[in-house]
């Protein structure tokens, strides 16, 4: 994460976490929903646009958070939406901003 406050935000609004662990340590940020724990490490120099790092979540209710996502008006991203892949796995993808 460039920003914190920023990262926190969107995943606490738009995806539904909540911040966990009871000392906050600085550059480090901690969030959680239902099973999921992300953690995060503050990179002030990390460039998002020459960046290729992600997250693959796995989750039993896929449809309902998908649903939930689009509820919230949460930006899917406009090349893969929600669909069972050629291997076998049902996903989607979001992105935080737009290039």
């Amino acid at each position: 994460m460039r920003d914190e406050a920023t990262t926190r935000k969107y995943y606490v609004e738009q995806l539904g976490f909540s911040a966990i662990g009871s000392v906050g340590y600085d550059d480090y940020l901690m969030l959680e929903k239902d099973q999921i724990q992300v953690h995060f490490f503050k990179l002030k120099a990390l460039e998002s646009k020459e960046n290729y790092g992600q997250v693959y979540i796995r989750m039993d209710e896929i449809n309902c958070f998908y649903q939930s996502l689009i509820d919230n008006r949460t930006k899917t991203h406009p090349n893969v939406p929600l669909q069972v892949k050629p291997w076998g796995q049902k996903e989607f993808s979001v992105r935080r901003r737009s290039w």
